[in-house]
């Protein structure tokens, strides 16, 4: 990793983020999807999580944003139970959509645009991407101690220097 510019940076523990998350939600098993923790199913756990991803990343203020076509109002709070339900699949296709979108931003990413405000956002860009860094990482724990404590297994994850797999691999410890 090269590590003179911070968009460098951030595009490299941004990607490693994201395999991670991938790899996360590959991990649930199909019998605790729906189960539910603190009060709302694992499903919605992890949606809230991408929403704020896709929300939150680049500009939450952005004109433009567009909810995913599956979404409902309040389906991303975790404060609200709602009747609508995500299968793996929507979950899936989000992630995939998500990610796509955050690699081209960061993708373009210039270290002078990170103390920049994006158009009609009170925060800088890094800040905006620290703090869902955070967020992330905080429901990413949350979620991998639900699967752990259901099934003894330890999801993959890649630490600062591990090999971000490509073709087949292991996705448990």
């Amino acid at each position: 990793m090269e590590e003179e510019r911070y968009s460098e940076i951030i595009r490299e523990q941004t990607n490693r983020a994201l395999w991670e998350v991938g790899n996360v939600i590959k991990c649930i098993p199909e019998d605790i999807w729906g189960k539910e923790y603190c009060g709302m199913p694992l499903w919605k756990h992890v949606y809230h999580m991408l929403h704020s991803l896709d929300l939150w990343f680049m500009n939450p203020n952005d004109t433009g944003y567009k909810e995913p076509g599956f979404h409902v109002k309040d389906l991303n709070n975790l404060d609200v139970v709602t009747e609508k339900e995500i299968s793996r699949e929507q979950i899936h296709d989000y992630f995939f959509w998500v990610e796509r979108k955050i690699k081209r931003y960061i993708e373009e990413l210039k270290d002078e645009e990170l103390l920049e405000s994006p158009e009609g956002c009170k925060y800088t860009g890094f800040t905006l991407i620290l703090a869902q860094h955070r967020h992330l990482h905080t429901h990413m724990g949350m979620i991998m101690g639900f699967i752990v404590a259901e099934t003894g297994l330890w999801p993959r994850v890649l630490g600062l220097e591990g090999e971000i797999p490509e073709g087949g691999y292991e996705k448990y410890f």
